[in-house]
């Protein structure tokens, strides 16, 4: 009898933790939709001067500044469809502050090339994005290279000297070469689906208990 109570607070301990799995998932859900919504709102807003306004992550900011080419890094990655290259990534000074400015992406064979410079460094329009945390998975920057996998702050520090704000400014424009990336809410939200097998999983079991508890008790 001992072992049978036993079991049943077990498995009553399961159900418990996999619906409280369930709520939290549905808790995340909803901040995730609210969060997608603010920076949908915010995409649509017209650009505003950066040294007028708090800065906060997806606002689309207009500027100018002076762009040091001389400390241009490379960041490999994807474009679009998937084919390898770099983002260009530029130091940037805005009033008493630097910053990184994101230009775009260009095929490998286009690096250092004197095309992929040309930009209106006193019409600046772009979108600001906290800076993601290096990956402790992707490979180490070659710095003497300059080429790049990850935005490491201490990286940045040694190859140009100067630490920047948690800020950086992904370039909008028309610009071809490099391309802009096109900054959207297309974030990850998959917390329904997990909602539904942690709920799935509770009801389950539970369902497989009482048949066991009906058999054998």
């Amino acid at each position: 009898m001992k072992n049978k109570l036993l079991f049943s607070v077990f498995v009553y301990f399961i159900i418990l933790t996999l619906l409280s799995l369930g709520f939290w998932q549905i808790y995340r859900l909803n901040w995730k939709l609210d969060l997608i919504e603010q920076i949908e709102n915010s995409l649509k807003n017209d650009p505003v001067e950066l040294s007028n306004i708090e800065k906060k992550n997806y606002l689309r900011i207009k500027t100018s500044g002076e762009i040091d080419l001389d400390k241009q890094m490379y960041l490999y990655n994807l474009n679009d469809t998937g084919k390898p290259g770099f983002e260009v990534i530029n130091p940037i000074k805005i009033g008493d502050e630097n910053y990184l400015v994101n230009r775009g992406w260009i095929p490998f064979e286009k690096k250092d090339l004197p095309e992929i410079n040309l930009v209106d460094q006193n019409q600046i329009v772009g979108t600001l994005m906290l800076q993601n945390k290096a990956s402790t998975f992707k490979p180490e920057n070659d710095i003497e290279k300059n080429y790049w996998f990850t935005l490491d702050r201490e990286d940045i520090l040694k190859f140009t000297g100067r630490n920047f704000s948690e800020y950086v400014i992904y370039l909008n424009g028309d610009y071809k070469i490099p391309k802009p990336r096109v900054i959207t809410a297309k974030i990850s939200n998959n917390h329904k689906k997990y909602a539904i097998t942690w709920f799935t999983m509770a009801i389950s079991i539970l369902l497989i208990y009482l048949y066991f508890r009906k058999k054998n008790y």
